[in-house]
């Protein structure tokens, strides 16, 4: 079976399974789109997850009355595939007419299923709406550039426009912007995002990293490759000595997917949802 993305599901008429089905589930490698920024598999630059959320999710009982749950994944940024994200969304709707014992036997199953898929161990927690799960929304503690006056003339990346003031001192801030634009590789669907940059190192031209976040508005590609282009340009560019990217993607068909590159060391992003989520 092919794994290049035009043969995924994306954009195409689908019919909706009725049972389970982890055969409806799309690794594409991550490698190909690695290779196209320079990042050998052997060595990759950062450390970091791709955080899932799903918000559709049901399952039958053994008496057949639903369950309605919300799921949150954990996919390492080491496997060496993604899951496209409509097969996903195939895949967790092919349980709506599946009777389960409980909550522990669909844990089991999407864990073995998506952890077969990516090809490395996947978290997986679900939370039936009859617990009241409870989820956190906020904003980064950092400085938000969109206030900037620019002016902005490049919709496609260019990792020119980042530049690091190297006569200044070393500092460490969290800077963070709303306007995060991408489109999805296959259809050329728009994705939304916040993206938070926190990082050690010569002061970022906060103008030039506005404008560079910007220039991803007409760019072509999944959500977890747009973050490690970003992650990668400005460890380039900008040479801090320590980085964490971290994009919040806005929900699309009950999913919303949240990837985080980093350097080793570097915090873990805080868990709060973006407004727009």
């Amino acid at each position: 079976m092919s794994t290049a993305p035009e043969a995924s599901p994306l954009g195409k008429a689908v019919a909706y399974a009725e049972h389970y089905d982890p055969a409806l589930l799309f690794p594409i490698p991550r490698q190909g789109k690695r290779d196209e920024i320079g990042i050998a598999e052997a060595e990759l630059p950062f450390v970091g997850e791709d955080i899932w959320n799903a918000y559709e999710l049901s399952w039958l009982d053994l008496r057949g009355k639903p369950v309605v749950a919300l799921a949150h994944f954990i996919v390492p940024a080491v496997s060496p595939n993604l899951i496209e994200s409509k097969s996903l969304k195939l895949y967790l709707n092919s349980f709506n007419q599946t009777r389960l014992a409980g909550v522990d036997e669909l844990v089991a199953t999407l864990t073995r299923d998506l952890s077969a898929a990516a090809g490395a161990p996947v978290l997986v927690q679900v939370a039936p709406l009859s617990t009241r799960p409870q989820r956190p929304m906020g904003y980064p503690k950092g400085i938000l550039l969109d206030g900037l006056e620019i002016d902005v003339d490049l919709y496609t990346p260019e990792p020119a426009l980042l530049s690091a003031d190297t006569s200044r001192a070393p500092v460490t801030e969290m800077l963070y912007s709303h306007l995060l634009k991408s489109n999805c590789l296959v259809t050329g669907q728009p994705d939304w995002a916040m993206l938070v940059v926190r990082y050690t190192g010569a002061p970022i031209d906060r103008e030039g990293l506005l404008r560079y976040i910007i220039s991803f508005r007409q760019h072509n590609e999944f959500h977890e490759q747009c973050v490690e282009r970003v992650f990668v340009d400005i460890l380039r560019q900008c040479q801090p000595s320590a980085l964490s990217v971290f994009a919040r993607y806005t929900r699309r068909g009950g999913l919303d997917i949240n990837p985080y590159r980093r350097t080793p060391g570097m915090p873990v992003p805080a868990p709060f949802a973006e407004i727009r989520q």
